[in-house]
């Protein structure tokens, strides 16, 4: 009778939750582009050809192409060795390795984001400057934002490749198939929601991330050219310019705000796209 009831209580308890986190993405989505209005009935994001909002210039590409480049390549880089590192604990180490391995990740992936930015600005901008100036760069960002993901990347992707049935495993070797055959056509097969909402929350945090890359990425708002050039994201001039900025000025930047918001949005419907054609595949 206990039971029953609190699994009533749940049913109804559990859908108005879902419902008002929908309502809440809803009601900032609604209020982000209210305050972005000015600016996108000014028409100035496509009349401008550079960022001086001094000067009623709001070309917000620079800072969209650097979100992008530095967002895409930390993913890149911590996708696979994320999966690596998951695939080590889960199947490869000794059980102890595997916990102190864990207990690393975990520890790091508590790290504050502004601590991983001042080891990139005193350790690896200088080491980047003495390949090729000025060291604050793409680049820089790239590798810190990659160092700053991988940790929870591996732990999901652990987390996801632990639901492989044991069962399953066992029949595998069973057959005579060696690791990497189970690991490449059973484990990680089984696993591909999981890894997939791992990249997912991956590329989030690496698209949102402000401390860290206004740290050592040079806060420049131009077109780079190549990775050792300084660039400026999206989150970062929002933090630098919000406290100060006017009229037209703090409506872009709450575009900014939308535009980040709307691109992960898109990542979330594009990976459960992508999860219901695995699943009917």
């Amino acid at each position: 009778m206990y039971r029953s009831r609190i699994d009533r209580l749940l049913q109804i308890a559990l859908p108005l939750l879902a419902l008002l986190a929908a309502v809440i993405v809803l009601l900032i989505l609604w209020f982000l582009w209210l305050e972005s209005w000015p600016f996108i009935a000014s028409g100035d994001l496509f009349n401008s050809n550079s960022w001086h909002p001094s000067e009623s210039q709001y070309n917000l590409l620079p800072m969209v192409l650097g979100t992008l480049v530095t967002a895409l390549g930390a993913v890149v880089l911590a996708a696979p060795l994320g999966l690596a590192a998951a695939l080590f604990c889960r199947f490869y180490a000794p059980q102890p390795l595997a916990r102190i391995y864990r207990w690393i990740l975990e520890l790091m992936a508590g790290i504050p984001s502004v601590v991983y930015g001042f080891w990139g600005l005193v350790v690896l901008v200088p080491m980047i400057a003495r390949w090729q100036g000025p060291g604050t760069s793409i680049l820089a960002g790239i590798l810190v934002l990659t160092l700053m993901i991988l940790p929870t990347a591996s732990l999901l992707a652990e987390a996801a490749l632990e639901k492989t049935p044991e069962h399953w495993i066992a029949g595998a070797y069973a057959l005579g198939l060696n690791r990497w055959v189970m690991v490449r056509h059973l484990a990680i097969p089984h696993a591909y929601g999981g890894l997939l909402n791992a990249l997912l929350l991956q590329a989030a945090r690496a698209l949102g991330e402000t401390m860290a890359v206004l740290m050592v990425c040079g806060n420049i708002a131009v077109l780079p050219s190549s990775l050792f050039n300084p660039v400026r994201t999206l989150s970062a001039n929002i933090a630098l310019e919000m406290a100060y900025a006017l009229d037209t000025h703090r409506a872009a930047l709450y575009f900014s705000g939308l535009l980040l918001l709307l691109t992960v949005l898109l990542l979330v419907l594009g990976a459960g796209r992508l999860r219901q054609e695995y699943k009917h595949a």
